[in-house]
């Protein structure tokens, strides 16, 4: 009995020892353009790769080995798509501001600035649209993608040399805007410099602009404050900067379980990426002046002729995607009324 009772016990410990052995271990190359402490990567560093491993870890059939090229190891700000569209990484930060060419949907926030600068309220509805609404979902699909998280801005203003009281004080400035931001400064008698975070202090510093239009969680880190000390809130406005994405024909050969960490794993990264921009925005304003920013308001007549001075921007963008883009450009603003935001000019209307 007791040598049947030892076999017993030796073929369960066999049989655990096997199910052990047979948890799988997934390579996911994860990367970005920026370092970690940028607002578009930490979430994914700290968030991302934590959270799917401990729900891996729960199951216990999966682990994931994390090959990190964070920083722009392996690809620039200009380079994002194509390195998770082709494989570069399996996992990567796609900044769809520079892409209007090839994603130019995901842009429908910087062709209607002035509409909120709640910027959880703007990861709620992209998380929500890039899934659910097919003109989104399908865009991420058709450049070889798959949406994970949305990534933002927090409110746009003005980080410059000089204050800006009226928008007489715009005339011959040049401003670093990137993208489609440029847009903004339509009218307003500034001219726009395509750039990013990355290059704004070089750009000012050897003067090549005078300032930028930017967002305090993304200058804080990047200092830009020391060669831009005047700040003039004006309000542009939250916008939708990107997403987390995955390779999608790497997505669709992970294992199930996989697929579902991954996308539960995103939402919570959404909601860290939400909370460390509010955080890092309220300490870089404070942070900021205390290294000498010089906080201004631009007065709310300046900023109604501004508004209401800017010519109907997003009529070429609707050009450009046609019957796509007036879907998303409805169901955007939809959104966001049905959360009570107040956009201080109607871009929808008469579309």
């Amino acid at each position: 009995m007791k040598l049947v009772t030892l076999a017993t016990a030796t073929a369960i410990l066999a049989g655990s020892a096997g199910w052990a052995a047979a948890e799988e271990t997934i390579t996911v190359n994860i990367g970005s353009s920026h370092p970690e402490q940028n607002i578009w990567v930490y979430a994914m560093k700290n968030t991302f790769q934590p959270e799917v491993n401990r729900i891996l870890e729960q199951a216990g059939d999966y682990k994931i080995d994390w090959v990190e090229a964070y920083a722009g190891t392996l690809y620039k700000f200009t380079d994002t798509r194509e390195a998770v569209m082709d494989g570069i990484v399996d996992v990567g930060m796609v900044g769809t501001v520079w892409e209007g060419a090839n994603m130019p949907l995901q842009n429908v926030t910087y062709f209607t600035p002035f509409a909120t600068e709640d910027h959880k309220m703007i990861i709620e509805i992209f998380d929500d649209l890039s899934e659910n609404l097919p003109e989104l979902r399908d865009s991420w699909a058709d450049n070889g993608m798959v949406h994970l998280s949305s990534l933002i801005t927090d409110s746009y203003d003005i980080y410059a040399t000089f204050p800006v009281n009226t928008m007489a004080d715009l005339q011959n400035r040049k401003l670093n805007a990137p993208g489609t931001s440029a847009n903004w400064l339509q009218e307003t008698g500034a001219t726009p410099v395509d750039g990013a975070l990355t290059t704004y202090y070089t750009n000012i510093q050897t003067g090549v602009t005078e300032g930028t239009l930017s967002f305090a969680s993304g200058i804080l880190p990047t200092r830009v404050y020391e060669v831009a000390p005047e700040l003039t809130r004006v309000g542009i406005g939250s916008m939708y900067f990107g997403g987390i994405a995955a390779n999608k024909a790497f997505f669709d050969g992970l294992p199930e379980p996989v697929q579902a960490a991954f996308r539960e794993a995103a939402k919570a990264t959404s909601a860290a990426h939400g909370q460390y921009v509010e955080d890092l925005a309220k300490r870089a304003l404070v942070e900021m002046q205390e290294a000498g920013l010089t906080i201004h308001e631009l007065p709310e007549a300046e900023k109604t002729a501004w508004v209401n001075g800017l010519p109907n921007i997003v009529a070429p963008w609707l050009e450009q995607t046609g019957d796509d883009g007036r879907v998303v450009l409805k169901a955007y603003f939809d959104a966001l009324r049905a959360r009570g935001a107040e956009p201080l000019r109607s871009w929808d209307e008469g579309q």
